[in-house]
């Protein structure tokens, strides 16, 4: 059956087969068609699946952020015909925290079959990792940049963690970890744990829980510039 195959990438220099299925491989080999968040990076990946593809017969479709949304519905023409396309992320799993996801929603609408690949997300990964709950948890993406704005929302993070028992996760620009850290220890009640989640599955990996208490007397390392998922649990 023709399908609309979502493709997980590692997260890092990883190995693809620490974090990569067989199957995945065999799937990949038989598309030729890709909807990708950056033209370059999938096709350097599809390079690691199989270093003999044959890249130039492939056909691969923008959806990162200075692609035109207007065209995402297009780019299933292929599908619609009975050809099975690919979607690829930047990192971890497409339709994740990932433009991929309003290829699926139009995908889901029009009732073409989707088919989710198994593969690293350091979403699920920092949950499993953190100790926190796991049956209940959220994800946020970005918080507000001014200071204002970010203490406000971390307070309404806490709150609702406290309230449901619920793990808050979310993200930064990895440039701007240490203000992130910076910001929750000034911010958060000493008791509230915060787990850090750096780096997933690769060389550079980091993933540690502690109170905010605790992390103001022993501070992580230095963590600029690489992805991290921050979660916090006042439950």
């Amino acid at each position: 059956m023709a399908s609309l195959y979502l493709i997980p990438v590692t997260l890092g220099d990883t190995p693809l087969s620490q974090v990569l299925p067989a199957y995945n491989k065999d799937i990949i080999l038989g598309l030729r068609h890709f909807i990708v968040e950056e033209v370059r990076t999938a096709r350097r990946f599809l390079k690691q699946v199989d270093r003999d593809i044959d890249i130039d017969s492939l056909t691969f479709y923008p959806m990162g952020k200075h692609a035109d949304a207007a065209l995402f519905s297009k780019y299933l023409d292929p599908l619609r015909k009975g050809e099975s396309v690919g979607v690829i992320s930047e990192a971890g799993c497409p339709a994740v925290a990932d433009p991929g996801a309003d290829v699926v929603a139009i995908a889901q609408r029009e009732e073409l079959h989707v088919v989710p690949l198994v593969g690293p997300s350091s979403i699920l990964l920092a949950v499993m990792g953190s100790g926190f709950n796991g049956q209940s948890f959220a994800f946020h993406g970005y918080l507000p940049i001014a200071p204002g704005d970010r203490a406000k929302r971390l307070k309404q993070l806490e709150s609702r963690s406290a309230a449901e028992h619920q793990t808050q996760l979310f993200i930064e620009t990895p440039y701007r970890n240490h203000k992130m850290i910076a910001d929750i220890l000034s911010t958060c009640n000493p008791r509230t744990r915060l787990c850090i989640a750096s780096g997933l599955t690769t060389t550079q990996e980091f993933l540690q829980s502690k109170t905010v208490k605790e992390w103001k007397q022993t501070p992580p390392p230095d963590l600029n510039k690489i992805p991290t998922i921050f979660a916090i649990y006042a439950g």
